[in-house]
């Protein structure tokens, strides 16, 4: 293989990762995390906040990573159910109400 194809492979590598990144960050990916629940699908209430937007408001009012989520209906409530880890190994869990944002 002639040296430079290595290096024209990295490159469209990151350009990639990068192009990802910025498609995941407007809210139309799955924060990079696959395989935890149905994180990887944007689900919007019609008054509400999609499960990306209720990840990005815990993880950032917790200081911990959301490590798993769940979507429950409970009577005529939409839930996101939010598994969260922090950096010291600590779980919780966040319950967030998709129709306002209202955590609890």
């Amino acid at each position: 293989m002639p040296r430079s194809r290595p290096l024209v492979l990295l490159f469209t590598l990151v350009a990639l990762a990068i192009a990802d990144a910025a498609h995941a960050d407007r809210g139309h990916g799955n924060h990079g995390r696959g395989g935890r629940g149905e994180r990887g699908e944007v689900v919007r209430e019609d008054r509400g906040i999609s499960l990306n937007q209720a990840i990005a408001l815990v993880e950032r009012r917790y200081h911990a990573r959301v490590v798993r989520s769940d979507v429950r209906q409970e009577g005529n409530r939409r839930i996101y159910v939010l598994r969260l880890l922090d950096d010291k190994g600590n779980a919780q869990v966040v319950r967030v109400d998709a129709s306002n944002g209202a955590i609890f």
